[in-house]
């Protein structure tokens, strides 16, 4: 190599002008359109932060030992709490994640791995799993009122509104899970397949593993809205003044939306902080199932 070459291909890179690596220009219009976002989301966090503040700072009051040891009193609100509504809000949810999660992923599973698309009544399926996504609550819960209260006699019992709810976010789960089944790169399937793995050993050693995050994120989140709905239980008319705890799955409960609903509609005004109270411990319940989400998603995409 000549030493003119070397001495060219040692010359300092031209310097760039001043603003050669920043991108385009926003046009007025879009600066104008991103400002409105970012105000419309300002608005949005601000009406929701007053709103927790206000309850939280009705809920300070009855937020004591109280609300997790006593059962509701209609006499005497000072002696009032919400035991029984606590522990029905956690067998209720127990129950609908033991019946939704495992039906949910391997219907995923089988309309992702195994399923023709040719066929027609995969494809009617698959419309009808999107169409159940959207339908609202209640119409679950007349559903539930009509063939599991009384046809089959189940009664106002633990079962009837885990059943109901497991209805209620099922499409969300088997949605979910699809998308993340679906999200896995070919690539593993098919190096698995080249390496004399069966279809399900391959799902279920390379694909499931890599679908984990998301299909616990869909899951978790799905769960935290059966947690909070309040229209399917009130169509099968669960108590809302239940001075026990419940037993098993053929005893009556209730949950922290129906008794939120009863304080809120008593007169006296210290059962209106006792429904602020239970409202904080609902949204406390919510915010660990989604950390949980988050915790489990962060915790399997390292992996992969």
């Amino acid at each position: 190599m000549s030493l003119a070459k070397v001495v060219q291909d040692r010359r300092p890179a031209p310097e760039l002008e001043p603003g050669a690596l920043r991108g385009p220009r926003m046009r007025p219009g879009e600066s104008v359109f991103k400002w409105l976002l970012m105000a419309c989301l300002a608005v949005g966090v601000v009406f929701l932060a007053v709103l927790l503040a206000y309850i939280v700072s009705e809920a300070l009051p009855r937020l004591d030992s109280r609300l997790f040891t006593n059962f509701p009193d209609t006499i005497d609100p000072a002696a009032s709490g919400g035991q029984s509504a606590i522990l029905g809000t956690l067998w209720v949810i127990s129950f609908t994640a033991l019946f939704c999660l495992p039906t949910g992923i391997m219907a995923a599973i089988y309309l992702e791995e195994y399923a023709d698309t040719n066929r027609w009544y995969n494809r009617l399926i698959e419309l009808n799993i999107q169409n159940l996504a959207a339908v609202p609550s209640i119409v679950y819960g007349i559903l539930g009122l009509g063939i599991l209260a009384r046809q089959m006699k189940l009664g106002n019992t633990v079962l009837t509104g885990a059943l109901t709810l497991s209805l209620l976010v099922l499409p969300v789960v088997i949605i979910a899970s699809r998308e993340a089944i679906r999200a896995v790169p070919p690539t593993i399937r098919q190096g698995s397949l080249a390496l004399g793995a069966t279809q399900w050993q391959t799902i279920r050693r390379q694909v499931l593993p890599a679908a984990v995050p998301g299909i616990a994120t869909g899951s978790i989140l799905a769960l935290s809205r059966a947690i909070g709905e309040a229209a399917p239980l009130v169509m099968l008319g669960i108590a809302v003044y239940v001075p026990f705890n419940p037993e098993g799955a053929q005893s009556q409960f209730t949950a922290l939306p129906m008794q939120i609903f009863f304080w809120i509609r008593e007169s006296r005004e210290e059962y209106h902080y006792l429904a602020a109270a239970a409202i904080v411990v609902l949204l406390a319940i919510l915010l660990l199932m989604n950390a949980a989400a988050i915790w489990l998603r962060n915790r399997y995409s390292k992996r992969w």
